[in-house]
Protein backbone atom coordinates (compact mmCIF):
# COMPACT_ATOMS: atom_id res chain seq x y z
CA UNK A 1 0.00 0.00 0.00
CA UNK A 2 0.98 3.46 -0.69
CA UNK A 3 0.79 6.15 1.44
CA UNK A 4 -1.80 7.90 -0.46
CA UNK A 5 -3.77 4.86 -0.08
CA UNK A 6 -3.37 4.52 3.79
CA UNK A 7 -4.66 8.25 4.15
CA UNK A 8 -7.23 7.89 2.27
CA UNK A 9 -8.67 4.47 3.97
CA UNK A 10 -7.60 6.62 7.47
CA UNK A 11 -9.79 9.40 5.83
CA UNK A 12 -12.83 7.47 5.38
CA UNK A 13 -12.70 5.14 8.01
CA UNK A 14 -12.43 9.07 10.17
CA UNK A 15 -15.47 9.86 8.32
CA UNK A 16 -17.38 6.51 8.96
CA UNK A 17 -16.58 7.27 12.51
CA UNK A 18 -17.86 10.33 12.47
CA UNK A 19 -20.92 9.28 10.86
CA UNK A 20 -21.68 6.61 13.36
CA UNK A 21 -20.79 9.07 16.25
CA UNK A 22 -23.31 12.17 14.82
CA UNK A 23 -26.45 8.98 14.21
CA UNK A 24 -25.82 7.54 17.63
CA UNK A 25 -25.97 10.86 19.79
CA UNK A 26 -28.99 11.57 17.59
CA UNK A 27 -30.41 8.32 18.20
CA UNK A 28 -29.68 9.18 22.28
CA UNK A 29 -31.25 12.09 21.77
CA UNK A 30 -34.47 11.50 20.24
CA UNK A 31 -35.22 8.75 22.68
CA UNK A 32 -34.33 11.18 25.71
CA UNK A 33 -36.92 13.74 24.25
CA UNK A 34 -39.08 10.67 23.71
CA UNK A 35 -38.96 9.59 27.03
CA UNK A 36 -38.66 12.70 28.53
CA UNK A 37 -42.05 14.59 26.73
CA UNK A 38 -43.90 11.26 26.60
CA UNK A 39 -47.47 11.76 24.09
CA UNK A 40 -45.90 15.47 23.81
CA UNK A 41 -43.22 14.62 21.55
CA UNK A 42 -45.58 13.47 18.98
CA UNK A 43 -48.16 15.90 19.68
CA UNK A 44 -44.90 18.54 18.46
CA UNK A 45 -43.66 16.45 15.62
CA UNK A 46 -47.05 16.58 14.15
CA UNK A 47 -47.44 19.87 14.81
CA UNK A 48 -44.09 21.15 13.35
CA UNK A 49 -44.09 18.87 10.57
CA UNK A 50 -40.47 17.19 11.12
CA UNK A 51 -38.89 15.68 13.98
CA UNK A 52 -35.17 17.55 13.98
CA UNK A 53 -37.89 21.10 14.39
CA UNK A 54 -39.84 19.10 16.91
CA UNK A 55 -37.03 18.38 18.99
CA UNK A 56 -34.83 21.62 19.07
CA UNK A 57 -38.23 23.19 19.97
CA UNK A 58 -38.74 20.38 23.10
CA UNK A 59 -35.08 20.90 23.60
CA UNK A 60 -35.47 24.68 24.01
CA UNK A 61 -38.23 23.84 26.63
CA UNK A 62 -36.23 21.95 28.55
CA UNK A 63 -33.71 24.29 28.90
CA UNK A 64 -35.82 27.21 29.82
CA UNK A 65 -37.45 25.24 32.07
CA UNK A 66 -34.35 24.05 33.69
CA UNK A 67 -33.47 27.93 34.43
CA UNK A 68 -36.44 27.98 36.76
CA UNK A 69 -36.79 27.88 40.59
CA UNK A 70 -39.26 25.12 40.54
CA UNK A 71 -39.45 22.93 43.98
CA UNK A 72 -42.20 21.27 45.65
CA UNK A 73 -44.85 22.23 47.69
CA UNK A 74 -43.97 22.19 51.67
CA UNK A 75 -46.71 19.83 53.32
CA UNK A 76 -48.47 22.46 54.70
CA UNK A 77 -48.69 24.30 51.12
CA UNK A 78 -50.15 20.65 49.93
CA UNK A 79 -52.69 21.07 52.85
CA UNK A 80 -53.82 24.12 52.13
CA UNK A 81 -54.12 23.68 48.68
CA UNK A 82 -55.44 20.35 48.76
CA UNK A 83 -58.36 21.61 50.89
CA UNK A 84 -59.22 24.59 48.54
CA UNK A 85 -59.04 22.21 45.88
CA UNK A 86 -62.29 20.57 48.06
CA UNK A 87 -64.27 23.66 48.30
CA UNK A 88 -64.13 24.23 44.46
CA UNK A 89 -65.16 20.60 43.63
CA UNK A 90 -67.95 21.17 46.03
CA UNK A 91 -68.75 24.37 44.74
CA UNK A 92 -69.64 22.47 41.55
CA UNK A 93 -72.79 21.08 42.33
CA UNK A 94 -74.16 25.08 43.03
CA UNK A 95 -71.96 27.11 40.66
CA UNK A 96 -70.71 24.39 37.98
CA UNK A 97 -68.62 27.85 36.15
CA UNK A 98 -67.61 29.46 39.07
CA UNK A 99 -66.15 25.71 40.51
CA UNK A 100 -63.99 25.33 37.10
CA UNK A 101 -63.07 29.39 37.17
CA UNK A 102 -61.94 28.70 40.73
CA UNK A 103 -60.27 25.18 39.69
CA UNK A 104 -58.07 27.47 36.71
CA UNK A 105 -56.86 30.01 39.41
CA UNK A 106 -56.04 27.19 41.61
CA UNK A 107 -53.76 25.21 38.96
CA UNK A 108 -52.45 28.63 38.46
CA UNK A 109 -51.73 29.26 41.98
CA UNK A 110 -50.42 26.02 42.75
CA UNK A 111 -47.59 26.34 39.61
CA UNK A 112 -47.21 29.99 41.04
CA UNK A 113 -46.20 28.07 44.43
CA UNK A 114 -44.11 25.58 42.26
CA UNK A 115 -41.68 28.06 40.86
CA UNK A 116 -43.34 28.40 36.89
CA UNK A 117 -43.19 31.50 35.53
CA UNK A 118 -47.41 32.76 34.87
CA UNK A 119 -46.83 34.09 31.06
CA UNK A 120 -49.45 33.41 28.52
CA UNK A 121 -51.55 29.96 28.60
CA UNK A 122 -49.37 28.63 25.51
CA UNK A 123 -46.02 29.29 27.56
CA UNK A 124 -47.37 27.93 30.61
CA UNK A 125 -48.57 24.17 28.79
CA UNK A 126 -44.88 24.43 27.13
CA UNK A 127 -43.46 24.91 30.22
CA UNK A 128 -45.77 22.02 32.19
CA UNK A 129 -44.65 19.84 29.03
CA UNK A 130 -41.33 19.16 30.30
CA UNK A 131 -41.66 17.75 34.04
CA UNK A 132 -45.81 16.66 33.23
CA UNK A 133 -45.98 15.86 30.11
CA UNK A 134 -48.99 12.65 30.94
CA UNK A 135 -51.26 15.11 32.05
CA UNK A 136 -50.53 18.65 29.95
CA UNK A 137 -53.19 17.50 27.78
CA UNK A 138 -55.65 17.91 30.71
CA UNK A 139 -54.85 21.63 31.50
CA UNK A 140 -55.37 21.88 27.68
CA UNK A 141 -58.99 20.56 27.41
CA UNK A 142 -59.72 22.32 30.69
CA UNK A 143 -58.75 25.35 29.25
CA UNK A 144 -60.48 24.87 25.88
CA UNK A 145 -63.88 23.95 27.13
CA UNK A 146 -63.41 27.48 29.79
CA UNK A 147 -62.85 29.36 26.72
CA UNK A 148 -65.98 27.33 25.17
CA UNK A 149 -67.99 28.85 28.23
CA UNK A 150 -66.69 31.99 27.89
CA UNK A 151 -68.64 31.87 24.58
CA UNK A 152 -71.64 30.72 25.95
CA UNK A 153 -70.93 27.83 24.57
CA UNK A 154 -70.26 24.80 26.99
CA UNK A 155 -72.54 22.70 28.65
CA UNK A 156 -72.71 21.61 32.33
CA UNK A 157 -71.58 17.97 31.70
CA UNK A 158 -68.80 20.21 29.78
CA UNK A 159 -67.91 22.08 32.74
CA UNK A 160 -67.44 19.19 34.25
CA UNK A 161 -65.54 17.34 32.23
CA UNK A 162 -63.03 20.57 32.29
CA UNK A 163 -63.18 20.19 36.42
CA UNK A 164 -62.17 16.10 35.70
CA UNK A 165 -59.12 17.90 33.93
CA UNK A 166 -57.95 20.44 36.19
CA UNK A 167 -58.42 18.02 38.84
CA UNK A 168 -56.16 15.22 36.94
CA UNK A 169 -53.28 18.46 36.21
CA UNK A 170 -54.03 20.03 39.72
CA UNK A 171 -53.76 16.57 41.77
CA UNK A 172 -49.67 16.34 39.22
CA UNK A 173 -48.65 19.25 40.57
CA UNK A 174 -49.82 19.06 43.91
CA UNK A 175 -47.70 15.62 44.43
CA UNK A 176 -44.96 15.20 42.15
CA UNK A 177 -41.55 15.82 42.98
CA UNK A 178 -39.03 18.11 41.37
CA UNK A 179 -36.43 16.68 39.13
CA UNK A 180 -33.96 19.29 38.90
CA UNK A 181 -31.66 20.15 35.82
CA UNK A 182 -32.59 16.74 34.19
CA UNK A 183 -30.36 17.69 31.00
CA UNK A 184 -31.12 16.17 27.28
CA UNK A 185 -27.86 13.54 26.70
Amino acid sequence: MTTTTLVIVAIVVAVAALALAWMYTARRRREHLRTRFGPEYQRTVQDLGSAQKAEAVLQEREKRVTAYHIHELSAEERSRFADAWKKAQAKFVDDPAGAVTEADLLVTEVMTARGYPMSDFDRRAEDLTVDHPGVVHHYRHARDIAVRHSRKSASTEDLRQALVHYRALFADLLEAPHHPARRSA
